[in-house]
């Protein structure tokens, strides 16, 4: 059986993010987008990292088995306060509560990255914990927030890439992108070793 060669390989992002999507976009890079369709439920002692990872396999694995000659990306974010993993909020009254828990802290937000492609056996999995110091927010700042961008499908219920920069004191990380849903460093690099041509 013969297979493509790896430059000319289908690239397909394992995700529905519409934040992912603009983030590979920047690549200049062809490429599909895939539901993943995982159970994302949390398993028992399972840490923020240790989610954001396996989950980040499980959907880059999904894809792959139905896109078997491409060259596949899963990633996940799960937002970590002191080992506690915060998810989407999907409601602003969850949002809130999200908020009033993480001002005035800092919160780890662990980007988890795999690339795959099954035609090759390639698998290989990455992350990127970005550090992120809330400010001391009053309820009136985060009611303000929340009506203003409304980031109910945002770990941690802030978009830093909007608004929600104002809510925070710093950002400590060595992969920028990767706050906003996929680190592009590492992704550049993953995929170079999946054998994926870039610049």
């Amino acid at each position: 059986m013969n297979h493509a060669p790896p430059a000319s390989r289908a690239l397909v992002l394992g995700s529905t993010s519409r934040y992912r999507r603009e983030l590979l976009s920047r690549l200049g890079l062809p490429f599909e987008v895939a539901a993943p369709d995982v159970d994302e439920t949390t398993l028992p002692a399972e840490t923020p990292a240790a989610l954001a990872t396996r989950l980040a396999l499980a959907k880059a694995r999904a894809v792959a088995q139905r896109h078997p000659e491409a060259i596949v990306i899963g990633s996940d974010q799960v937002a970590d306060l002191d080992g506690v993993p915060l998810g989407k909020p999907g409601t602003h009254a969850r949002a809130v509560e999200q908020l009033r828990r993480m001002r005035g802290r800092t919160v780890v937000f662990q980007t988890a990255l795999a690339v795959a492609c099954q035609a090759t056996g390639f698998e290989a999995h990455d992350l990127a914990a970005v550090h992120v110091r809330f400010r001391d927010l009053s309820d009136a700042e985060i009611e303000r927030y929340l009506l203003a961008e409304q980031p109910y499908d945002c770990a941690g219920s802030a978009k830093s890439e909007g608004l929600g920069i104002a809510l925070l004191d710093r950002i400590d990380s060595d992969d920028p992108t990767a706050l906003i849903g996929l680190p592009l460093i590492r992704t550049c690099r993953l995929l170079r070793e999946a054998g994926l041509v870039l610049p």
